[in-house]
């Protein structure tokens, strides 16, 4: 039996040694989410109770902003995560005042405490992901949606120096997490879905600062992109951004798992219907898994969530999700 890094070196290699694909479920932790400590034991215990093949680290996505003064309520939604009651920028001109954080500021240090103590729990045979926001995605949180769309229209020259601004931060904040251990990102892009900009608008708006936000990890051995939401650019992972992983919502929006395997050459995370891990039985995840397993082979593959796991899952589909690869892997040795 191959240990959680081995197998995901050799998922990622296509080795036919892979004794079964990986798999990796994630959530928020609210509440816990507000103190390292607690974050890292909410962590560990939901790595230690579903023995996943890589630990993803969910803070609140307010953890790289509340050093700008961001703030954020935790109210109950079942995705876990809080909304914004206060934003940092109003004005275009604020977007030009934004000073540049170093890693020791409060939250970002914490967030690196936090790392540092997974690290030693986990030991050297966990792969372990720290979640990083695009710089975009960080501008849409500190301005507010609606705002930061108007300001890229009617202001692009200041938003331009704020995200310039914001990717120097994430680079800097990422070359300390580097420094815990960590294994790879989840580089989590927002903003790259046709609803929200064009093709030619993300590459000015956030390719340039998406590139400086990833400097310091590129090589690490499990860098995964989250694309987020309906109508993205998948093409982005063949003329942009080089990840080795690729984790998107395939069930709510093309590709499929099999289309993207067909023009990307790495490993695509997914298969799971949260709807199902939410609402469904654990012999309806184990099909929808099933399925996944049978659209990929097993190969180039994790099985997972497009997203984070909402935190109403029942305990019973997500240990399904993670025994459907081990008893799927059986049914087909036999």
């Amino acid at each position: 039996m191959l240990s959680h890094r081995e197998r995901l070196q050799a998922c990622l290699a296509n080795d036919p040694a892979l004794d079964r694909p990986p798999v990796a479920l994630w959530r928020h932790f609210p509440v816990d989410d507000q103190s390292p400590e607690r974050l890292a034991a909410a962590t560990l215990d939901f790595h230690r109770r579903y023995d996943f093949d890589l630990v993803k680290v969910t803070p609140a996505s307010s953890f790289c902003l509340k050093d700008w003064g961001a703030e954020d309520f935790w109210e109950g939604n079942p995705e876990g995560t809080r909304r914004y009651t206060r934003c940092v920028i109003e004005k275009p001109q604020d977007w030009e005042r934004l000073p540049a954080l170093d890693p020791s500021a409060q939250h970002l240090a914490g967030q690196l405490a936090c790392l540092r103590l997974l690290r030693r729990e986990l030991g050297p045979d966990v792969p372990l992901l720290q979640t990083v926001f695009s710089p975009l995605a960080q501008a849409k949180n500190l301005a507010g949606g609606e705002r930061l769309i108007v300001h890229l229209s009617q202001h692009p020259e200041a938003v331009l120096k704020g995200l310039q601004t914001i990717a120097e931060t994430t680079h800097r904040f990422v070359a300390a997490a580097i420094e815990t251990g960590i294994d790879g990102l989840f580089y989590a892009v927002q903003h790259a879905q046709a609803s929200l900009l064009t093709l030619d608008e993300y590459k000015t708006f956030g390719l340039p600062f998406d590139t400086i936000s990833l400097e310091p990890a590129q090589g690490l051995l499990c860098n995964m992109l989250h694309l987020h939401g309906k109508d993205i650019y998948f093409s982005l992972l063949t003329s942009s951004l080089s990840f080795p992983i690729v984790n998107w919502h395939d069930r709510d929006t093309p590709p499929s798992l099999v289309e993207a395997q067909n023009y990307f050459a790495g490993v695509v995370c997914g298969g799971l219907r949260r709807e199902t891990v939410v609402l469904g039985t654990p012999d309806e995840v184990q099909e929808v898994a099933a399925e996944a397993l049978e659209q990929t082979q097993g190969r180039r593959f994790i099985l997972g969530t497009g997203c984070v796991v909402p935190v109403i899952a029942p305990h019973g589909n997500i240990l399904g999700a993670r025994n459907s690869v081990e008893e799927e892997n059986v049914k087909r040795k036999t």
